[in-house]
């Protein structure tokens, strides 16, 4: 240990140049750093929906998703495939396997549905597309008992800010307005 010292002691110029090259080294890291404000999800989902007006769950499954899983299975890229029926309209999601390039697989399962001879005639045609993955950056809620107008007044108007912020893209707006009796509070 007294050795390095007295090393560092007799050529400062050293002891310098390993500085300067941490310095070095750690400013060509962080700009290197990939950061984002939400966490980047890589999308490997498909999603066919198909509305069938009238149409029992038996009948989605049996003239419809049965044809489309048929065609999918000899599909490169997918891992694999779930399917939901109910009455009126059947999703299936399809999961790609990572790595496997998305649009590449989201063309082949267009193909593919495409390539089914028969569909139902009341059948609407089906949506296929790559699943969106959102994540709420602000939730916004008021509770209490006997509030007044104009606290409501302001959140309309703050609704109103933010929905006309140019760098803000509006997602879905819910609404609950609700009256809730609390047992413990009331009786």
């Amino acid at each position: 240990m007294r050795n390095i010292i007295k090393y560092f002691i007799n050529y400062p110029i050293a002891g310098w140049l390993i500085v300067i090259a941490f310095t070095a080294l750690g400013l060509a890291g962080v700009s290197n750093l990939k950061s984002s404000f939400f966490p980047l999800i890589e999308n490997r989902n498909i999603s066919i929906n198909v509305i069938y007006p009238g149409a029992s769950p038996q009948e989605m499954e049996e003239g419809i998703i049965l044809k489309i899983e048929d065609n999918l299975k000899g599909i490169v890229g997918i891992d694999r495939f779930t399917s939901t029926s109910k009455e009126n309209s059947a999703n299936i999601l399809i999961e790609v396997l990572k790595g496997y390039n998305i649009d590449a697989a989201l063309s082949d399962v267009k193909n593919a549905v495409n390539k089914i001879p028969s569909f139902p005639s009341n059948m609407e045609p089906p949506i296929i597309a790559k699943q969106i993955f959102t994540s709420d950056a602000i939730s916004i809620v008021l509770s209490g008992e006997n509030i007044p107008l104009m606290t409501l007044k302001l959140r309309v108007q703050m609704k109103i800010n933010l929905a006309l912020h140019p760098k803000i893209v509006p997602t879905i707006y819910r609404y609950d307005y609700q009256k809730v009796h609390d047992p413990i509070m009331h009786d």
